[in-house]
Parts: C-alpha cells; sequence; structure tokens
C-alpha cells in the first residue's frame, strides 16, 4: 500500500471508528423514552456499547477499502460513504452477534480482553436474546440507510444467506465436537474444510467484499464466484491462524484464553497432528484431548511440540501466501486486485 494509501486507510479507519456513535444514535434514541420498550432499548444501548467495539474492525473496513477501490472518487462522498460505514457496522453487528453465543456455547471466559458478555454479573443466559437484538439491529439498519438503493435486495440476501452459512458452520462445529463424545475419528481434513468455509470464510472474508460490490453496481454472478474463489481461501487461511494463535498466541495480545483442546474442538493443529502420529502418540491424545484438565492440556501441547506443528504451520503459512497471489492473478479479473492485495497483508504474519 502507498504512502497516500495507508493515509486513506488511517483516515477512513478514524471515521469507522468515530462513526459508531452514530450507529448507537440510529438504533436507540427515538426508543430510550418510549413508554413501552423504553427499558429494553436501554437494555440494547448497553449490549451494543459493550460487544460490538473493540476488535480489529478488519471486516467493516474492509467494506468501506473496497467501496473505495470499486467506484470513482465522485462516488466516495457524502451519503454514498455514509453508507459504506453504516454497511461495514453491520457486519461488525453480525460478528457480535456470532460472538456473544459463540462464548456461551464455548464456555469462554474472555473476549476483546474483557469477560465475556454472558460471564458479566446479572447477564447469564439473557445474553441469548441480547445476541438476537444485535443480529436484528443489522436490518434496521440496512433499511434505514440502502432501502432506496438499487442494491438493498441484494445486501438483505447476502446477509441473510451468508448468516445461514455461517449457522450451518457453527453446527458442523458443535456436532463434529460435542463435550461429552471425545471421538477423534471425526476430525479429518475434509471436515475441518468445510467447517472453516462455513464458519468463517463467508461472513470474514466474501461477505465484506461482496457488499461492497453490490454497493458499486457489480452484480454479476461471474464477477462474485471470482471474488469467492479467492476470498474463501484467504478465510480458510485466517482460521487456520486463529487455530494456531488459540494454542500458541499470547493473550495478553490476543484478548482471549484459547480453549480449542479443552473444548475438544476440531482444530488445524489436531488435523494435522492426527496424520502424524504414531499409535502411542494417538493414545496420548485420546487420552487427554477435549477434557478441562490442566495437566492433560499440557500434555497435549507437548505432544503438539514433538510432533513439531509450529514449524509445519510456519511452513503452511508462506505456501498458503504464495498460493494466494496465484489466486488473485487468475481470478482477480475484472476486479481491483489491490482489495485482495491489501486483505492478505492484513492477515499475513498476524499476531491476534
Amino acid at each position: 500500500m502507498s504512502g497516500d494509501g495507508k493515509q486513506q486507510a488511517a483516515a477512513d479507519r478514524q471515521e469507522f471508528v468515530v462513526f459508531f456513535q452514530q450507529i448507537v444514535r440510529d438504533l436507540t434514541a427515538d426508543g430510550l423514552q418510549h413508554p413501552e420498550v423504553g427499558d429494553a432499548i436501554a437494555r440494547l444501548k448497553e449490549v451494543l456499547e459493550y460487544n460490538t467495539p473493540g476488535g480489529k474492525y478488519n471486516r467493516g473496513l474492509t467494506v468501506v477499502a473496497s467501496f473505495r477501490e470499486l467506484v470513482g472518487p465522485d462516488v466516495q462522498k457524502g451519503e454514498n460513504f455514509q453508507r459504506a460505514l453504516a454497511v461495514g457496522w453491520c457486519i461488525e453487528l453480525l460478528q457480535a452477534f456470532f460472538l456473544v453465543a459463540d462464548d456461551i456455547m464455548d464456555y469462554s471466559e474472555t473476549r476483546r480482553g474483557h469477560p465475556c458478555w454472558y460471564k458479566k454479573e446479572g447477564v447469564g443466559l439473557d445474553a441469548v436474546n441480547d445476541a438476537f437484538l444485535l443480529e436484528a439491529s443489522i436490518y434496521r439498519l440496512l433499511k434505514k440507510y440502502c432501502r432506496e438503493q438499487p442494491y438493498y435486495l441484494n445486501l438483505l440476501e447476502l446477509f441473510l444467506q451468508t448468516s445461514y452459512q455461517t449457522e450451518l458452520g457453527q453446527a458442523l462445529d458443535l456436532i463434529t465436537a460435542q463435550p461429552e463424545k471425545i471421538d477423534l475419528s471425526r476430525f479429518t481434513e475434509q471436515r475441518y474444510k468445510t467447517i472453516v468455509k462455513y464458519k468463517t470464510a463467508f461472513y470474514s472474508f466474501y461477505l465484506p467484499v461482496a457488499a461492497a460490490m453490490y454497493m458499486a453496481g457489480i452484480d454479476s454472478d461471474e464477477e462474485h464466484e471470482h471474488a469467492r474463489t479467492i476470498l474463501l481461501e484467504m478465510g480458510e487461511f485466517f482460521q487456520i491462524q486463529d487455530d494456531f494463535l488459540d494454542c500458541y498466541g499470547d493473550p495478553s495480545v490476543t484478548g482471549k484464553i484459547g480453549t480449542d483442546i479443552e473444548d475438544n474442538k476440531c482444530s488445524w493443529l489436531v488435523v494435522q497432528a492426527l496424520k502424524a502420529v504414531s499409535p502411542e502418540q494417538r493414545q496420548i491424545l485420546e487420552e487427554n484431548y477435549g477434557q478441562r484438565d490442566a495437566a492433560k492440556v499440557r500434555k497435549v501441547r507437548q505432544l503438539y511440540e514433538d510432533l513439531a506443528l509450529p514449524a509445519l504451520y510456519h511452513l503452511y503459512e508462506e505456501q498458503s501466501y504464495q498460493q494466494l497471489q496465484l489466486l488473485i492473478a487468475l481470478h482477480a479479473n475484472a476486479l481491483s486486485k489491490e482489495i485482495f492485495l491489501n486483505l492478505v497483508q492484513k492477515i499475513y504474519k498476524r499476531q491476534k
């Protein structure tokens, strides 16, 4: 990215972060004094402010950056730019909706350096309904900002389809990693790739770029298929990084304590381990994986070290980076290559 590009990205980030207050006003200002639902709107405000900001904003900012790449300077202004900011925040709300629910399902403790929402005193399983409120907020914002636009229906369908795909991915993840059913034979590479594609890649990578494409008037199935080919591969790369960081990341940097081993997750690390273990090592996995016992978790971690999985990961990271460069060269076509190259640079060798 050029110096000008970096300055623009920094300015857009600042504007995006500031715009969150407008998003909260859009979703709550009219209802706070409502005689019937005022208390519920006050709760929504609290839920929004605790769960939506604080991440890296990669998904939301990808909408903004992609929109800039796809439309001329004259279109990047005023209400058009505000709409791009709003749609970016819709994806951050989708992320918040998924994370509030996901943390309950995974019994997680921390998120973005703070206690998970359901762990807050007085919240508990009320967080389930709070997640629904976050999801509903997406469609209120899309209606407010985009209803009069020719791409409104495409955006609605895109968000609904992506939510469904992500929920299918979560279902596969939960089915494959049931806490009381430790069955390592389920942890195949094919099942792992399917979970990653549906649970992560569609909403984290295809959704923000596709939203910007629709907003720029690019709605042909062929162009979206080309973008999807690149972005789903990128999503797989991203999730494998996440799995590695869950085990090897620094919680003070990542903002969360990894629990994939305890949670019996079909993680990239355990899939690779199963491909390399001796019968004796497999027995160690069988006896220690998927259990909330610190000593057993340490044994799994030691096995990962014995199998040199960190070195294997770094080799994979280099190979995947080269593969993504090739896919961009083959499939970016009429789209701006910069959209994809900038995304790769953001995630390559990330630490959180």
